[in-house]
């Protein structure tokens, strides 16, 4: 006598459907082995270990930058300035405008040794640790009121091959998860004559 055939088939979905959640779960737990899934990561693409492996770097040519700019304002009124330290060399420059008018820079000589105390002071400071931010774009941000911090490790004069940052406004975190505060007090301590570019203010 002829019965159908739900119940044959219905084990053959239930089959079908089993496998199709392994294969989607392995698919997932791939994706987080390959994506570096314990390593922290920004938007930009940067992890902390890139970041951390980069400042770390003592050899010649290498060099970390510290910028700090104001709100954003009119060309004429707006001020920034970079601090930028290598193993032979630290560096405090003040800009005006959104061109990087040079209104004031000094130099100073460095060494190695001094270098590698500093960068790792840095790295216990926790100035390589990223955070994912929804937007991870430097520009405009802290724009009527604060600051904003950009901290870089530079491959070379100009060329920076890590970027995260952070401002002093509450709806702007970014990328860098450091304390600010203390972060700008080792790049500050670099400066034997550093004076403050902004009123009551680094």
């Amino acid at each position: 006598m002829y019965r159908g055939s739900g119940p044959r088939i219905f084990p053959i979905i239930v089959v079908i459907l089993v496998i199709a959640l392994v294969v989607a779960a392995l698919v997932s737990v791939g994706r987080m082995i390959f994506a570096g899934g314990g390593t922290s990561s920004t938007d930009a693409g940067e992890t902390t270990d890139a970041v951390v492996t980069a400042l770390r770097d003592t050899s010649e040519g290498r060099a970390v930058r510290w910028t700090v700019r104001g709100p954003i304002v009119a060309d004429e009124n707006f001020r920034s300035y970079q601090i930028t330290v290598s193993p032979s060399k630290r560096t405090f420059t003040i800009y005006s405008g959104y061109l990087d008018q040079v209104l004031d820079t000094k130099t100073y000589g460095n060494n190695t040794a001094g270098y590698e105390q500093f960068v790792y002071a840095l790295d216990k400071a926790n100035a390589g640790v990223t955070r994912k931010a929804k937007d991870a774009d430097f520009r405009g941000v802290c724009a009527t009121q604060g600051f904003a911090y950009k901290f870089e490790t530079m491959s070379g004069t100009d060329n920076a091959d890590h970027t995260l940052w952070t401002t002093s406004c509450s709806g702007s975190k970014g990328t860098m998860t450091a304390n600010v505060g203390q972060i700008q007090a080792l790049f500050v301590n670099q400066i034997p004559d550093f004076k403050p570019v902004f009123n009551n203010i680094y």
